[in-house]
């Protein structure tokens, strides 16, 4: 019987600071830029993952131009622009539905604070849905190809949960089992999403969970997929103080 395939490693790396981040902005499935600051972390990522000899074989981003321009700054950084890069509406970030485009602070000071922190943190409660044609995918040709029950007016984390794991069945878990090193550069909650599922994190722990810019988290893997250890930032000091600065948004 040949040895079975020991399992790759998986890097999840939130894009770097956009300028909605900066602004305190609901983005959602908009399209906005980094900042300096925000490319920069991109490249110190890169540069992390290079000392950790972490060398992706293959990458996947989401089809918001924040994710794609993170993911070429890190692969560039490594010498890795050749390696396979997938793209997917699948890892975007939620669908912040009638939020979308709002700046935090207005939002908590009409809502509350207890309705704001359910829209936030919470695993289940979705925003207002969005006024239809008023945020995308509504006009916008990157999802054209999606049915009409795939295109969100509004999302909890739990539906951007059911959306992505799909995803990770069809293709990023064969990618680990094939012994890939796996870059996945994504957005705040889509990450969230996916390591809730991977942690198996009861409802309270994920209304905690935060993800930071631009710091990759590692995950080793037992032979069926599992996590072998807890997951580990390549800066662990610098993660917790960012995020902690996202919790306090």
């Amino acid at each position: 019987m040949t040895p079975r395939q020991p399992p790759g490693v998986l890097v999840l790396l939130r894009h770097g600071q956009s300028t909605a981040n900066a602004g305190g902005v609901f983005t959602g499935w908009i399209d906005v830029p980094l900042t300096p600051d925000g490319r920069a972390e991109a490249l110190a990522a890169g540069r992390l993952l290079g000392a950790a000899g972490l060398l992706p074989d293959v990458a996947h981003t989401s089809v918001l131009r924040r994710s794609i321009v993170s993911a070429d700054l890190v692969l560039s950084a490594l010498g890795r622009d050749w390696i396979p890069v997938r793209r997917t509406w699948r890892l975007n970030e939620r669908h912040y539905g009638a939020l979308t485009g709002r700046r935090k602070a207005e939002v908590r000071a009409e809502a509350g604070e207890e309705r704001y922190a359910l829209w936030r943190r919470s695993l289940d409660v979705a925003p207002p849905p969005a006024v239809p044609g008023t945020a995308p995918p509504a006009g916008d040709p990157r999802y054209a190809g999606l049915p009409p029950d795939a295109r969100p007016a509004t999302e909890s984390l739990a539906d951007v949960q059911a959306r992505l794991l799909p995803y990770w069945a069809d293709h990023l878990a064969p990618d680990l089992a094939r012994g890939r090193t796996v870059l996945v550069v994504a957005h705040g909650n889509s990450l969230r999403a996916l390591v809730a599922h991977l942690d198996a994190l009861p409802p309270e722990q994920v209304a905690a969970l935060n993800i930071p810019t631009g710091i990759p988290l590692r995950y080793r893997f037992t032979p069926d997929l599992r996590p072998a250890e807890p997951a580990q930032y390549l800066d662990p000091e610098a993660a917790t103080r960012a995020a902690e600065a996202v919790a306090h948004q």
